[in-house]
């Protein structure tokens, strides 16, 4: 396995693969630690300023990048808050994010999304490599179980309907050769977290990147959701992820899976039930039944909303990929 050197000492690389919200926080804390960083991060987005962009200049979807970008760069709080800006007024300005206008802007500059992230990156001092698993201009869509499908992201959740599968267009888009050669040269992959079926699966859909998952010698891990997700996830358990992950793209891909067991407390689980989003239930033997390990600890922090304990959760992904380089 392939690592970096620092002052004598291996660097682990890990890349790290999803889109959402989820993935943006858990990078805070990776980022803390002595890793070699690539986020590789779905393009699959089409609402809101993202959506806009994709359509009047017929580019990948920045926001998810975006947020990945902030995540990971070092940069001033105010920056930081400048970067996050949605515009409330103006003319076919309300409603756009600032960071996403600037990548538009580099975009136009560079000619390439791909080229564009990199100099956003080194201008903002990220800490690691952000690429996009594609370059092309997909769309994503679902089949429901009634047999009826639903095409665009943010169509797909509020559909009403079951979702039996997702699937690109065009079907398996050319992949990023960088993102394919991160995944291929890493001492750990980790998938998640993360929206299943409109920001992990657009990612693996991508051709090739299933392939060059599964034959790397990296440590492949998969974090699963703590909560649900009304219209996509009703009612999943952890063994659940997992298994609709491996009915898209083939069973055998990861290695361990981490996993919350702490419940929140009632009043939160109220507050999320009006949203039709319950806890994750850890059903660890059944994972195990799925071929793949399973680390079950307490990975809740809630501020206003319920996410991952970013700190917690790079702990133990950081201490399962120099276990496994220390094995090689």
């Amino acid at each position: 396995m392939k690592s970096m050197e620092s002052n004598g000492r291996h660097v682990p690389r890990l890349v790290v693969i999803g889109g959402g919200t989820g993935l943006a926080v858990m990078l805070r804390g990776l980022k803390q630690y002595a890793v070699d960083i690539t986020a590789i991060v779905t393009v699959a987005d089409d609402g809101g300023s993202s959506g806009r962009l994709r359509s009047d200049m017929r580019m990948p979807p920045p926001g998810d990048i975006r947020n990945v970008l902030v995540a990971l760069a070092d940069t001033e709080p105010l920056l930081e808050k400048m970067l996050q800006y949605r515009f409330q007024n103006g003319n076919g300005l309300a409603g756009h994010n600032l960071g996403n206008l600037i990548i538009a802007a580099m975009m136009e500059i560079t000619g390439d999304f791909t080229h564009a992230i990199q100099e956003v990156s080194r201008v903002l001092a990220v800490r690691g490599r952000v690429l996009p698993s594609t370059n092309q201009d997909v769309v994503l869509g679902a089949e429901m179980e009634d047999g009826s499908v639903v095409k665009g992201e943010s169509r797909i959740p509020r559909s009403g309907k079951k979702i039996h599968r997702v699937f690109l267009d065009p079907p398996e888009p050319k992949p990023v050769q960088d993102a394919i050669e991160a995944i291929q040269q890493a001492d750990g992959i980790v998938i998640g977290p993360g929206s299943l079926y409109t920001s992990i699966l657009p990612n693996l859909l991508v051709k090739g990147v299933t392939d060059a998952i599964r034959l790397s010698q990296g440590k492949k891990i998969y974090i699963c959701n703590v909560m649900t997700q009304a219209g996509e996830t009703d009612d999943f358990t952890a063994a659940d992820h997992l298994a609709a992950i491996y009915a898209h793209v083939g069973d055998n891909i990861f290695d361990v899976a981490i996993v919350n067991d702490k419940l929140p407390p009632p009043l939160i689980q109220e507050q999320y039930a009006l949203e039709g989003a319950t806890t994750v239930l850890p059903d660890v033997e059944a994972i195990k039944d799925l071929g793949c390990d399973v680390l079950v600890a307490d990975l809740l922090q809630y501020q206003s909303v319920l996410r991952h304990d970013a700190v917690r959760l790079s702990h133990y992904i950081v201490e399962l990929v120099q276990g496994c380089h220390s094995e090689s």
